[in-house]
């Protein structure tokens, strides 16, 4: 199967924001109930799961497609990955981070909103950027459709910059 490689031009109200890695990155404080660990192999389902009920755009597609087109993109690393797990064992969120510096997904249950969980998680995906030499982490979101994520990023000091950027 061949897969559109051609570039996408920004939609309306899509912009890049970036973080500048410097030392006032502070560490995260996880909601209680819920503790964070890395992406393992097991996990890929709930994630997909997530991102589907989160985003429910459609453009992932089925499992059997997203899976292997994930795992198979040279800038997935599990490492990469960071789950937040609730006090039942299930995905209460999860950022799914790019090797480029790049925070491809953030996404948090929408029971598990408003707790900070999505702060948190932004802020150990900084840090550990940091820790890989990382200047910078960049993100691109829409600020008319997802206006709370546009306002999370910008009191964690994210600012835009040009797409080439």
């Amino acid at each position: 199967m061949h897969e559109d490689t051609t570039p996408r031009l920004p939609a309306p109200n899509d912009i890049r924001l970036r973080k500048l890695l410097d030392d006032t990155l502070t560490a995260p404080h996880w909601p209680e109930g819920l503790v964070m660990r890395a992406f393992e192999h097991r996990d890929a389902q709930a994630l997909h799961a997530l991102l589907q009920e989160v985003f429910d755009d459609g453009t992932d597609g089925p499992f059997d497609e997203w899976w292997p087109r994930i795992a198979g993109d040279a800038e997935f690393d599990p490492a990469l990955c960071f789950l937040a797990i609730d006090g039942k064992g299930l995905l209460a969120g999860a950022a799914l981070c790019w090797t480029s510096g790049f925070v491809k997904d953030l996404a948090v249950h929408p029971e598990a909103r408003r707790q900070g969980l999505g702060e948190a998680l932004m802020r150990h995906a900084f840090l550990a950027f940091r820790e890989r030499g990382a200047a910078h982490v960049d993100l691109k979101t829409n600020t008319v459709k997802n206006t709370a994520a546009f306002r999370l990023y910008e009191r964690l000091g994210m600012v835009p910059v040009d797409w080439e950027g």
